[in-house]
């Protein structure tokens, strides 16, 4: 029997789901090329990558799930988060350093008459969230701490863009480029797949990528619409998706505009994709996001104090037992 393992590190999950989901999303293939001439792409010789990359990142941690009491007496669930987004630039003069941090504490609920959570260890900033009946009270507070996250993210590539300007840089947002995609020169990096956007001969096309090439652009269009192209990172040979990653741009761009992108993108990401001995989810996750996470992560303050100061003032709260 011969078979291949994927490098990505099981714990955080699958670079790609064992079944994609079949996606309703609407496809146009034939932005770069025909769809008749789809093949893997080789970088472009007459493209450099430029003289700064800027990356995007953010990390959340639940700190505490709590109970929030309503004025009827009942008690909903509540999440009481820290999170952080920053921007790292790598560069010619300064090789790679962090632009700009930020960190956020909060309390996401659906309770309406909330407060913020004041304690000796920061202000948790209270956050309330429609509940929805088709979806656990745990999994909508989930959803509108990503949303907070994905705004101080948005604030972070601001802050790094109007202090430094634009210039001759790129901006590679870590995930989906949704919300973000009014920034100049800017991309998302997709490491996981949960979908199927192409239909089978042109997902063969992903298969049969090298390290380095891409397929050609497509416009993809669903809840929003982007500009979208698959790159296969250098890494060991093996599984038929494995280094393979979905960069995307804004969709108001011209095509010509995208495809000068996602060339840009392609000689550029392979410079800074981890290898398996230093990254248990390499090729996909770049160094310098990795470098990002780790110093987003020690902002965010001892997860045992944080507890033990949301705690301490729960019980100083009028009422409390």
């Amino acid at each position: 029997m011969r078979f291949s393992v994927d490098p990505w590190d099981p714990s955080y999950g699958t670079s790609l789901d064992t079944e994609l989901g079949e996606s309703t999303a609407q496809v146009v293939a034939d932005v770069e090329v025909p769809v008749d001439r789809w093949a893997p792409l080789g970088p472009d010789p007459r493209v450099a990558p430029p003289g700064r990359v800027l990356f995007v990142d953010g990390v959340r941690r639940i700190d505490a799930q709590v109970w929030v009491e309503e004025s009827d007496g009942t008690a909903s669930p509540a999440l009481c988060a820290s999170y952080s987004a920053g921007v790292v630039c790598c560069c010619r003069a300064d090789g790679a350093h962090l632009l700009t941090a930020h960190v956020r504490r909060g309390l996401f609920t659906t309770v309406a008459d909330d407060t913020d959570v004041v304690t000796t260890a920061g202000t948790y900033r209270a956050t309330r969230t429609a509940a929805r009946p088709d979806i656990a009270p745990v999994q909508v507070l989930s959803l509108a701490l990503q949303r907070g996250l994905a705004d101080v993210e948005l604030v972070a590539a601001a802050a790094a863009r109007s202090d430094h300007g634009v210039g001759d840089d790129l901006l590679v947002i870590d995930g989906p480029l949704r919300g973000r995609q009014h920034l100049p020169r800017a991309i998302g990096f997709v490491k996981s797949h949960r979908s199927d956007y192409l239909p089978p001969r042109l997902g063969g096309v992903v298969a049969a990528l090298g390290p380095g090439q891409r397929t050609p652009v497509f416009r993809l269009g669903s809840s929003w619409e982007r500009h979208t192209w698959y790159l296969r990172l250098p890494c060991a040979s093996g599984a038929p998706w494995a280094g393979v990653a979905r960069v995307e741009c804004s969709a108001d761009l011209t095509a010509d505009a995208a495809i000068a992108l996602a060339a840009l993108s392609q000689v550029t990401l392979v410079r800074y994709a981890s290898t398996e001995y230093k990254d248990s989810r390499a090729p996909q996750n770049l160094y310098p996001i990795a470098g990002l996470e780790r110093a987003m992560r020690r902002r965010l303050g001892e997860p045992t104090v944080l507890y033990r100061a949301l705690r301490l003032a729960a019980s100083t709260l009028p009422g409390s037992h």
